[in-house]
């Protein structure tokens, strides 16, 4: 299945939603609330209907029949239906809303693709920073920059980082009671054996996973909820660039396609 995807043209598919998204930045807009209460804006379904479409018009088939789609965005799909796909692509159209209606740009544009309940190839595009991640199984992590209207050679991922910090990055709108609670007892621990000192950054999105890949952040906890879209296109970035998204057993990596699709807690590192 693999070697039927091009890479290149999930990234483009992404930058095609992200400047869509950024369209919509740029000026006022209308926010709804989901059941859940969960916010959604016109950005997060323009994206949708634009990922979608073209991932359709990729015309990749598994035993002659398209590759299904789920989406944060779109319809519900039940269990009895999805548990037995081989492939699917797992969409979050806008990754950080919050973010975006806030306007810190800290938002991510998602795509990946699992089989078997693992992510195997994953694309997150941060379009108001200009930062694309991607990754596919077996071929490496990689990070590229948009500069100028052109992307930089993509650089390998982990990028070697030369302080000697434990660096911590957290969730900006989510810093749940465990997760702080989780951090304090880092200070103890024994991964500040040879560290100067510890750093808390706050990250928005699935940048933070990527962060951890990169090098840039040593260990990411995620002690509240999230959806297996959230965080699936970053975790191929993750184990590619040789580290693990595990449950909080922290041996046990996260599984995807479960009969629910909220995540358990975990940490990245």
């Amino acid at each position: 299945m693999l070697e039927q995807i091009e890479i290149n043209e999930i990234i483009a598919i992404a930058q095609r939603a992200g400047d869509a998204i950024m369209e919509i930045y740029r000026k006022d807009f209308d926010i709804e609330y989901k059941d859940d209460k969960s916010p959604l804006t016109q950005a997060d379904k323009k994206a949708h209907v634009i990922i979608v479409e073209a991932l359709n018009a990729l015309h990749i088939t598994h035993h002659s029949s398209p590759l299904p789609i789920l989406s944060e965005e779109g319809s519900e799909i039940p269990y009895e239906l999805r548990k037995d796909w081989d492939y699917f692509w797992m969409v979050d159209p806008l990754d950080g809303t919050k973010e975006f209606i806030q306007k810190n740009d800290e938002f991510t544009v998602n795509i990946a693709l699992i089989s078997g309940g693992e992510p195997i190839l994953g694309v997150v595009y941060a379009p108001a920073i200009g930062e694309m991640y991607y990754a596919k199984k077996g071929e490496g992590a990689y990070k590229m920059l948009l500069e100028g209207g052109e992307w930089s050679a993509a650089k390998k991922l982990p990028i070697p980082r030369s302080d000697d910090r434990l660096v911590v990055v957290a969730s900006k709108s989510h810093l749940s009671k465990e997760t702080q609670l989780f951090i304090d007892k880092l200070q103890n621990s024994s991964l500040m054996t040879h560290r100067s000192s510890l750093e808390c950054i706050s990250k928005g999105s699935s940048l933070k996973l990527c962060m951890v890949a990169e090098g840039s952040a040593d260990i990411y906890p995620r002690l509240a909820p999230t959806m297996e879209w959230d965080t699936a296109a970053s975790c191929v970035i993750v184990r590619e660039a040789g580290k693990m998204t595990y449950h909080t057993d922290e041996s046990t990596p996260l599984s995807y396609n479960k009969e629910s699709l909220l995540n358990p807690w975990f940490i990245v590192k």
